[in-house]
């Protein structure tokens, strides 16, 4: 379920605006863009990173998973899109994350 969630809400709910506004040293292309990321660049993350604390809320049924989901993601996210670490990475943090989450649901 956790798995499921993740790709969920890293690539199927994530739009392009969010993808782009999400990091705060993003150019934007073109006009269209310019709309699309002129929201401040922190609303972007947090949103995108509440999107995955409730996949892990509904996924587990912890509430407190899931507001640490909504930390840790948006640490990672913000560390990948600083250019700290690279795609590869950043999911790889995020499945030690998930790995961590059934740890603490099966002790």
């Amino acid at each position: 379920k956790l798995l499921i969630a993740h790709a969920l809400a890293d690539f199927s709910l994530q739009t392009s605006a969010m993808a782009r506004g999400k990091a705060r040293n993003s150019k934007p292309d073109s006009a269209e863009e310019i709309k699309m990321v002129s929201t401040f660049w922190p609303y972007w993350l947090t949103a995108h990173a509440l999107i995955h604390g409730g996949s892990v809320w509904i996924a587990t049924g912890n509430m407190t998973l899931g507001m640490a989901e909504v930390v840790l993601h948006w640490i990672i996210d913000f560390m990948k899109c600083e250019k700290w670490t690279n795609i590869h990475v950043d999911q790889l943090l995020h499945m030690i994350c998930k790995a961590a989450y059934i740890f603490i649901l099966l002790r």
